[in-house]
């Protein structure tokens, strides 16, 4: 894989002579000697020889029936050697050019797989399938069949009015849902892995999705393998296929093995020949058999279906008690009786309570991605709004990641120069497919070439997790021995070294490093030794310590000011970096993390005896980082800060780093991570730095307070109409018509869509759900507003106040007492429920006094167009259809100052409520709080039934996930998969003989002319 290497040998091109011709030859030519060394080359401490395979039919008939593809012992495209597979996919080690490259992608298609796109229409009535609608459409067959008798005719005017409701709301959030859904599709699509692909002849970065079969493709660790393909090189390699398998270590890969799309590289770097791509993959045929969508009972879901059955059991109790007073105590007819049920059911429902909520993420993940963060699982809005603890990694994150040698502080300690120790180390680092320190090691020479200058490379050991180190064996040109150099860690490097070492040097380098480390600067240790003989895989004549590189990583320019910012958010942030304890220690003093760092080893030895901290659970509170770590490490401390009841979150940008992104509440993957840890995380950031993710949290944190705003005020009109119409009727057999019901939800929703961009304060502390907060809020403002519907109708029933104090009237003659069932009554009461009931939503909305948190000037806009319609209505609805007649200016008038006097001591409530019962639920809940493992009540399957059926709007996420490749998995045994590759292989190859690319048609006439003595003719290719 070196530029170094000899140059590989393409394989034979294809042959077209007949079966005949070739019935004594060899199907193909034996490996070349070359191919023999390039295998010796391998870091492999435990390599097994294969016996090379060829296929069993005739090469130049590419004919093969489904039995041959299930026949192994005619075609194993596992199993028979390299030469066979480029054969069969027409193509060489170099690759192939853009012609071809496009011909084929048109040919096999994008290498992604086929997205299922959902019915429009049916994605807009799924808005209308919940609970809480089937009550409104429940109402609705009710208008329209049960209301149909005793002479009157169905009441189609209710009827059409609920229709339309649902209308409204399902129009709404299909609306946002798919602005929405488009909006995270192309962010996500930015963030389309990338594949480094050999084409005209040339390495280049390429979108995966434009891979075909046939093209030679790289990879190296912490990639995603981008295509179903076989390794035509492997150097150290392992393969983790545990999200197609379920196998939980890594596989080792060697030249000739296959890999699969989907499967992360966790250790060295490969080439290989892509044999198949797309929905042809592995993976693809069989996401094609499970299926794709797992939309499993979310956090929202629950959270709606509790809300739901609050207001449900608030309607149930009261349409229950209805029917016995109705009916049975005051003997309506059925159809009256019918109509009042009609109002709880209507009026009590917050039919817009799913739309809004939903429509509310939707909006705010757009919003996030306005700070560069790319929500790829919904709920993790509402839980990065609860987030206490925030693991932070160093590197990229708290620091620059732009990693410089610096040249002035280089330690010696033999007789080689700085300038000798920059070179060597050079050496030891790649000169393409490099990682950061390889690069600044580089780079530091000045020139790039010579990294490679007057040596032959003959080995290299790329850097792994487990070794730490870089190690490079190759020949000197100019005296032709063997020598070797490593790089690395420097507790591995001086453990290695065996030659000159002495208690001094040892002494000497721990003081260099603590040096460093002062300086915010990490150390390199470089070892050099000769290799005596020409055999490179011999031992050398020892090791020794030739010198210490200074790398500088910089902390940026904001991070200490939004530290600064999570800790006022109540958020901690922790370091958890690989790099030295010191190193940590001198980073966090820097940024005011504070230096209380320990190494990872403590997380199995736990605290020291006679130290402060009795368990290793109060050690880990108390630490400011961790250093040292390693993957198992990270996954360990965000499990016990779980377990101590923190909302956790990690962030990460390597493939290492994915078991403790996925075991974090919220996994965050930093600006440039793998492939593999986007597709672990929930959040994926595109921009550096620690800023964007407390701009995620406070923005997250005003979409909860949205969300949590309109839970209150939902639940507090549902009290609000259930509780006052039911007393009314009760009291004063009071009949109000449905149909105004349905008119102010209809402005009510109209209205409050507008709350998923209202302007709100997020809250300074880390939210959560609290239902009993909401319903006893909800409790409290919706009796307060019954209480002021139900003064404003016995002032006008018992007393003639307004009369004589306003001059208003009634259509009751003067001086005799109002009809309880007055159409000028109804439209009083309409006007009053319309307005106040609204109103509510600046008081939910505000911590302090409505009129000191100012709103979006969407939401004051909406409310002031609904009471402009409430208004017009009460002055000109005439309308005999549902018993009710216009007032006039001076009732609207009255009904105005009478909401404004009830809405002020509105405020009062709510810091009442605080003070008193919310504060003695927190109490309550904090005093319950233990410090062991929260475990969650497993839900009966009524309930988890009950949830699903709160249908999760936010699917646009999962299939804009699904088209590049997140959160997917497939179980399949070892067995099927070398069967299928050998299946999707030949496939590929049919594909290609019964389309011949010009090139392949032009070998197969010369070849036809030339077996003809020279006679010209045309043979045609065999048929597939």
């Amino acid at each position: 894989m070196s530029t170094t290497e000899p140059e590989k040998q393409p394989p034979p091109s294809p042959s077209t002579s007949t079966p005949e011709d070739n019935a004594d030859a060899p199907l193909t030519e034996p490996a070349s000697e070359k191919e023999k060394e390039k295998k010796k080359g391998r870091y492999d401490a435990a390599e097994v020889e294969k016996g090379p395979q060829h296929a069993n039919v005739d090469m130049s008939q590419i004919h093969l029936t489904a039995e041959d593809l299930y026949d192994k012992d005619k075609v194993d495209l596992e199993t028979i050697v390299i030469p066979d597979v480029f054969h069969l996919l027409q193509c060489t080690e170099e690759g192939l050019d853009s012609v071809e490259a496009e011909r084929r992608l048109q040919l096999f298609g994008p290498n992604k797989l086929e997205d299922t796109k959902q019915n429009p229409f049916l994605q807009f009535l799924s808005f209308m399938w919940n609970p809480l609608s089937w009550v409104m459409e429940a109402a609705a067959l009710v208008a329209i069949v049960l209301s149909n008798g005793q002479g009157s005719p169905p009441d189609w005017q209710d009827f059409c009015g609920i229709i339309f409701l649902l209308f409204v709301n399902s129009s709404i959030g299909f609306y946002e849902e798919r602005n929405a859904g488009d909006a995270v599709k192309a962010l996500m699509d930015a963030l389309a892995p990338k594949a480094k692909v050999r084409r005209d002849g040339a390495w280049q970065e390429i979108e995966s999705s434009i891979l075909v079969p046939g093209d030679m493709i790289s990879f190296k660790i912490g990639d995603i393998v981008p295509a179903d393909c076989r390794l035509v090189e492997a150097i150290n390699v392992s393969i983790d296929q545990a999200a197609l398998t379920g196998e939980s270590l890594p596989q080792h890969k060697d030249a000739g093995d296959q890999c699969f799309s989907g499967s992360t590289c966790k250790q060295g770097e490969a080439e290989g020949v892509v044999i198949s791509t797309g929905p042809n993959t592995f993976f693809g045929r069989a996401a094609s058999l499970v299926g794709q969508d797992d939309d499993t009972t979310g956090h929202l879901q629950k959270i709606l279906a509790q809300i739901g059955s609050f207001c449900l059991v608030t309607i149930g109790i009261f349409v229950i008690a209805e029917i016995f007073v109705l009916y049975a105590g005051f003997r309506f007819q059925y159809r009256r009786g019918l109509n009042n049920i009609l109002v709880l059911l209507i009026g009590g429902i917050p039919i817009a309570m799913p739309t809004v909520l939903s429509v509310t993420l939707a909006v705010g993940a757009t919003q996030l991605a306005k700070y560069k963060a790319i929500v790829t699982r919904i709920t993790a809005i509402e839980e990065l709004a609860g987030v206490t603890i925030l693991c932070s990694d160093k590197t990229g994150t708290l620091t620059t990641n732009k990693l410089t040698i610096d040249r002035n502080t280089i330690k010696t300690y033999t007789h080689f120069t700085p300038d000798q120790v920059i070179l060597l180390a050079a050496y030891a680092s790649r000169t393409e497919n490099q990682d950061a320190i390889d690069a600044s090691v580089v780079q530091a020479l000045g020139d790039v070439s010579v990294a490679r200058a007057g040596i032959k490379l003959v080995d290299f050991k790329p850097f792994n997790p487990v070794d730490k180190r870089t190690e490079i064996t190759y020949r000197e040109e100019s005296s032709g021995k063997l020598k070797r150099v490593t790089k690395g860690m420097t507790g591995i490097i001086i453990e290695l070294c065996t030659r000159n070492k002495t208690e001094a040097q040892e002494s000497q380098l721990e003081q260099d490093v603590e040096e460093y480390a002062t300086r915010g600067l990490r150390a390199l240790a470089v070892a050099y030794e000769d290799v005596p003989g020409d055999d490179p895989q011999a031992e050398g004549d020892g090791f020794e310590l030739i010198g210490l590189l200074a790398i500088f990583d910089p902390p940026r320019a904001d991070t200490k000011q939004t530290i600064d910012d999570a800790l006022a958010l109540g958020v901690r942030v922790k370091m958890v970096t690989g790099d030295q304890l010191a190193i940590a220690k001198e980073t966090g003093r820097r940024l005011g993390l504070g230096d209380h760092m320990y190494p990872a080893k403590v997380l199995k030895e736990g605290p020291a005896p006679g130290s402060k901290h009795a368990t290793l659970d109060e050690m880990i509170m108390d630490a400011d980082g961790f250093a040292g770590v390693f993957p198992e490490h990270k996954y360990e401390i965000v499990k016990r800060l779980q377990g101590l009841g923190h909302l956790c979150a990690m962030t990460g940008d390597g493939a290492n780093d994915a078991p403790a992104l996925s075991r974090a509440n919220v996994g965050i993957a930093v600006e440039g991570a793998t492939d593999a840890a986007r597709g672990a995380a929930d959040i994926v950031l595109t921009e550096p730095g620690l800023s964007t993710i407390v701009h995620a949290i406070k923005q997250s944190r005003v979409i909860f307070q949205r969300m949590r705003n309109y839970a209150i005020y939902a639940c507090s009109v549902t009290i609000r109409i259930v509780v006052c119409f039911a007393i009314l009727a009760f009291t004063y057999k009071f009949d109000f018509p449905p149909f105004m019901i349905l008119i102010i939800a209809l402005l009510n929703d109209g209205t409050i869509m507008t709350l998923s961009l209202d302007r709100v304060l997020p809250s300074s502390t880390p939210d959560a759900w609290d239902l009993t907060e909401i319903f006893s809020y909800a409790i409290a403002y919706g009796l307060y507003l019954t209480a002021s519907t139900i003064a404003l109708v016995v002032i006008i029933i018992e007393t003639t106040w307004f009369q004589r104090t306003f001059g208003v009237s009634l259509s009751n003659p003067q001086g005799t007492r109002v009809d309880k069932n007055d159409p000028q009554l109804h439209m009083i009461v309409y006007l009053q429920v319309a307005i106040i009931s609204q109103a509510l939503i600046f008081i939910t909305r505000a911590h302090s006094f409505f009129f000191m948190e100012r709103p979006s000037v969407a939401l004051f806009l909406a409310f002031c167009v609904a009471q402009l319609v409430s208004s017009i209505i009460a002055a000109y609805g005439d309308w005999g259809f549902t018993q009710i007649r216009s007032i006039s200016g001076g009732w609207i008038g009255i009904i105005w100052v009478w909401n404004i006097v009830w809405f002020v001591p509105l405020d009062w409530i709510k810091f009442a409520m605080r003070a008193t019962i919310i504060k003695h639920l927190r109490n309550k809940r904090l005093a319950k709080a233990a410090p062991e493992v929260r475990m969650e009540r497993t839900p009966s399957r009524v309930q988890s039934i009950h949830e699903s059926l709160y249908s999760n709007r936010m699917t646009f996420l999962n299939r804009a996930a699904r088209r590049i490749g997140f959160s997917r998995k497939v179980v399949m045994g070892r067995e099927e998969l070398q069967r299928f590759s050998s299946i999707q292989a030949a496939q590929a190859g049919q594909t290609l003989a019964r389309h011949p690319s010009r090139q392949v048609i032009a070998q197969q006439r010369a070849a036809a002319a030339a077996a003809s003595g020279g006679v010209t003719g045309i043979r045609k290719p065999a048929p597939a």
